[in-house]
């Protein structure tokens, strides 16, 4: 797992949004978050600086800091939200995702509301022990483009 800068964060690779809006996640960081044991996942807006959005499963964001996010959301806790609908919630947005195995399928709304669209090239990172970032731009988006060594894509 390539490191941009010594010191910074971990990345797990690339993955592209194909023409159906199927996003796979890297084998890498499937594991590392236990998708694999997962049949949905909870999204989060990204950063300004990052975009994108960032990745979690309900056992990890159920036992974290952040568990009230789903306390005070029932309708994102119980996924009777509509599906790619995004929440706002303290300055960030919250959805949730079917998840087919490593891959997520995001809606055209959902990508207008993400900033981000089909052919989008986006970086998977180690973002926390709860989540990792799918970033669509900022600074380590282009470290990661002029890395002269190798990051798989998905």
């Amino acid at each position: 797992m390539p490191q941009m800068t010594k010191g910074g964060k971990y990345i797990f690779g690339w993955s592209k949004i194909g023409q159906n809006g199927e996003l796979t996640f890297p084998t890498m960081a499937v594991k590392e978050y236990n998708l694999q044991e997962e049949t949905y996942i909870y999204i989060v807006s990204g950063s300004k600086q990052t975009g994108g959005f960032c990745v979690m499963t309900e056992p990890l964001l159920s036992h974290s800091k952040l568990k009230n996010v789903l306390e005070e959301n029932p309708s994102l806790a119980d996924r009777s939200l509509r599906e790619g609908e995004l929440i706002t919630y303290k300055g960030r947005k919250y959805g949730w995702l079917a998840l087919n195995k490593s891959a997520v399928y995001l809606s055209d709304d959902l990508m207008k509301m993400l900033e981000i669209k089909v052919g989008d090239k986006l970086l998977a990172i180690r973002s926390s022990d709860i989540a990792f970032t799918m970033g669509v731009k900022g600074s380590l988006i282009e470290k990661a483009n002029d890395y002269q060594g190798i990051i798989e894509e998905f």
